[in-house]
This record gives structure tokens, C-alpha cells and sequence, in this order.
């Protein structure tokens, strides 16, 4: 009987120490899964708000599209249509810059033939 209660005494001393080293583990866990890639991405909105400048298409968190143009501390002016319909935003309010304002446009030409010279086929 002695062994009994002193083998479940060390038992319970067992489950309560692997009780003290998991809960730190789990932190642990959630650090590297769940704060870490949240604190990378909202590092990566700040610089994107940041960047923004004059003449940038970008669209809102509500879905409006335009270009801006006018940015201020926290705010900035976009213009939407051809109306020229202007709205104030906080930069707060930017899902995504479509297209910087120094970036080309892209935009798909027609591919031209290169004409052949006709001398060296003769």
C-alpha cells in the first residue's frame, strides 16, 4: 500500500511539473504563429501608408478606387470618376496602392512586325 500511494505521489508531481512547462510552450507557440506574422503585416501597412504620395491610385477599405491628391498628416484627398468627385480619407482607410505614380503604365500594344529588308532576300 505504501508503494501504491508513493508511486502516485510522484505521479501527480509529474503532471504537475509537465502542467508548469506547458502553459510557457503554448506562448511560446502563439508568439511564433499569431503575434509575430500580425506585427509583420501591420509593420508592412505602416509602410505602405507611409509611402503614399500624389498622384498614386489606391483603393479604400470600403472599395473606392481613385487617385490622390492631396496628402496631409493623417489625411488624404481622392479623386474618384471623371466628375472629378473628391473625398477625404484617413490614411488609415487605404487597402492597397493600385499603381505608384512613378511606376509606367502598362498597357498591351499591338506587336509590330519589323519590316524585312528586302535587299538581303535578293
Amino acid at each position: 500500500m505504501f508503494l501504491d500511494s508513493a508511486q502516485q505521489a510522484a505521479g501527480n508531481d509529474f503532471s504537475g511539473l509537465f502542467s508548469l512547462l506547458i502553459i510557457p510552450f503554448l506562448f511560446i507557440i502563439m508568439y511564433f504563429f499569431i503575434i509575430r506574422p500580425q506585427k509583420k503585416q501591420e509593420k508592412e501597412a505602416a509602410a505602405m501608408r507611409d509611402s503614399l504620395s500624389v498622384g498614386d491610385e489606391v483603393t479604400t477599405i470600403g472599395g473606392i478606387i481613385g487617385r490622390v491628391i492631396n496628402v496631409k498628416d493623417d489625411t488624404f484627398v481622392l479623386e474618384t470618376t471623371r466628375d472629378r468627385t473628391r473625398i477625404r480619407f484617413e490614411r488609415t482607410a487605404i487597402k492597397r496602392i493600385d499603381r505608384k505614380f512613378d511606376a509606367p503604365v502598362v498597357t498591351e500594344a499591338p506587336a509590330e512586325e519589323a519590316p524585312e529588308n528586302k535587299e538581303e532576300n535578293k
